[in-house]
């Protein structure tokens, strides 16, 4: 009976060690390439046509945000050679939630470049396990390449390289350390304030309070949308392309237009319905 049961734990352990990222074919611009471009003066964006990839570059070395899917690598990393940059000049590696469409590529990417890993506190556990324990998911499969986490960040801390310097907000809801970044660049003469935003859209199917994993959810939520109103900034760009319209941007974006990144009001009315979501969601739960 003993041995029956440690071959049953063996299976379940070999089981959880397997990495099955989720089939992704139903979203085509996942994986769909488009050129990279220059957003404005340092950042570029090195991603596909909705998965957003950012690299801030300096003279000490650069600063990579997600990595999209595990198929993604060889596009991310064709991307920053086209721009001509030196993919193992990387030294911090980034992400604005533990989820594979984010962080599909990024334990290869980290291994080829040596780069460090930071990560907002309460997704380093998920980052670390390849996403075995992200809790609105059963826990049977990883769903993308563990990755060792270098360091841990916390809301307001600061990321430095060469002359960048990134402040971390914590917006947890969508992942419990899903986080934001806010920096300046300065591109002829005038600084712009950058917003690279995770919107808090509810990826749970279930009630929040039948999440036993994440029972603070709703209250982050809270949090997060209230946060992300009183942000100040003069461009913003997000985890998906589709949520900041790149596609329609694109064809201005490729030219060098900073401009187009600058709509404001799109970013708060994204906010309000998300907001609407949220209601939605605790109205569902009380009746």
């Amino acid at each position: 009976m003993l041995s029956i049961l440690l071959l049953v734990l063996m299976a379940a352990c070999v089981q959880a060690q397997i990495v099955r990222e989720p089939d992704a074919a139903k979203y085509p611009d996942w994986t769909r390439p488009i050129a990279p471009f220059r957003v404005v003066g340092n950042l570029y964006y090195v991603g596909t046509a909705d998965l957003a990839c950012y690299l801030i570059t300096t003279k000490e070395g650069h600063i990579l945000i997600n990595t999209g899917l595990a198929s993604s690598e060889n596009i991310i990393l064709g991307n920053i050679k086209k721009l001509g940059f030196n993919v193992n000049d990387i030294k911090i590696l980034l992400t604005t939630q533990a989820h594979f469409d984010h962080l599909g590529a990024m334990a290869a990417i980290k291994k080829i470049t040596g780069a460090k890993m930071l990560a907002d506190y309460a997704d380093a556990s998920v980052i670390a396990d390849g996403g075995l324990s992200d809790y609105d998911l059963d826990g049977k499969y990883r769903t993308f390449k563990p990755i060792h986490v270098d360091h841990i960040l916390h809301n307001d801390d600061h990321i430095t390289l060469g002359n960048m310097d990134l402040t971390m907000l914590h917006h947890p809801g969508h992942t419990k350390g899903s986080c934001s970044y806010l920096f300046n660049v300065t591109d002829n003469g005038r600084s712009y304030r950058v917003l690279i935003a995770n919107m808090p859209t509810i990826v749970t199917d279930k009630d929040f309070d039948t999440i036993p994993a994440y029972p603070q959810i709703a209250k982050d939520y809270a949090y997060t949308l209230a946060a992300m109103q009183k942000l100040k900034f003069d461009i913003w760009l997000a985890s998906h392309g589709s949520q900041f319209d790149l596609l329609k941007k694109y064809p201005a974006a490729k030219n060098y237009r900073p401009s187009v990144f600058m709509d404001k009001e799109d970013y708060y009315q994204q906010l309000k319905e998300l907001e609407i979501e949220y209601r939605k969601k605790l109205a569902g739960r009380r009746s």
